[in-house]
């Protein structure tokens, strides 16, 4: 995940088509669950304390763990004749308790001299009942595994005592992976698993400026995908920070993380919008 350092003190899915308003169901639900997983654990930023501070061949090394409260505006595309097109919203507390294990998620930065690399990883595992009109089907359960990772390669165009520019490429990686089951009702009990996945290449760039007593601003942002996977991936993050010390940052600010993805092969696709306030904090080692 992209982040911010400080420059001096371093689905694809299918459904039975038989059960049509299940299957909206499962797609509503699904979308709502990844939304309010990916709001419950955040987003991050990793960051640099202390840059004059440096480890063993002069690398240096962060770790920013963060909270990101992201409601959610999204277009779905169905493969279902019915139902082609389902329109959601979804604040970050509503649906908190739809997490079905122990998600995962971790964000750093490498560093040597002009070169840095930025990395984020995201496994969330989410469920949630599906309701039906208890004819066919005898309700039902839709779980939801999401994995994103991204890394950038960013090269530092500007390093000045109070300021500091990057610009670099990088990619960002989505997995999807979907268990749906309907309980028996007048039609036997039905079970249905997929999975989609794709990668898309990514341009982003990234400015500090230093006001001094430990207090400055951050802007990163990227794009990406160019029908590679997705049409269009594009984040923007912004932040104020403040250095509490030689090792820890604070930053407070924005993120808004965007993707519009078509599957190839059906008409299955997602237009999703995430944004909302983020909290993080970086530590250097």
């Amino acid at each position: 995940m992209p982040g911010v350092n400080r420059s001096r003190a371093a689905m694809k899915g299918e459904v039975p088509r038989r059960a049509g308003q299940q299957s909206r169901n499962f797609i509503l639900s699904a979308l709502t669950s990844l939304a309010v997983a990916l709001a419950a654990i955040g987003a991050g930023a990793s960051s640099a304390c202390a840059q004059e501070a440096t480890g063993p061949y002069g690398m240096q090394f962060f770790v920013t763990p963060y909270l990101w409260l992201a409601g959610i505006d999204a277009t779905t595309k169905t493969p279902l004749q019915r139902v082609p097109e389902v329109n959601s919203s979804v604040g970050p507390f509503q649906l908190l308790g739809h997490l079905n294990g122990a998600p995962f998620m971790g964000s750093f930065e490498v560093r040597q001299g002009p070169l840095g690399f930025l990395g984020d990883v995201l496994h969330v595992p989410v469920s949630t009942n599906v309701t039906t009109r208890n004819v066919l089907f005898q309700g039902g359960n839709a779980a939801l595994k999401t994995n994103m990772g991204t890394g950038v390669v960013l090269y530092r165009l500007v390093n000045q005592p109070t300021q500091f520019a990057d610009l670099g490429v990088g990619f960002r990686a989505w997995s999807f992976s979907a268990d749906l089951s309907l309980n028996p009702g007048l039609l036997a009990g039905q079970s249905v698993n997929r999975s989609s996945g794709w990668g898309d290449p990514l341009i982003g760039g990234r400015y500090h400026y230093d006001f001094g007593n430990g207090f400055g601003l951050t802007a990163y942002g990227d794009v990406g995908g160019f029908g590679v996977g997705a049409h269009s991936d594009w984040q923007v993050i912004g932040t104020v920070d403040y250095a509490l010390n030689s090792w820890i940052n604070l930053h407070l600010g924005y993120r808004s993380l965007n993707f519009n993805y078509q599957a190839s092969d059906s008409n299955l696709g997602f237009d999703v919008h995430m944004k909302g306030p983020i909290l993080a904090g970086t530590f250097r080692f």
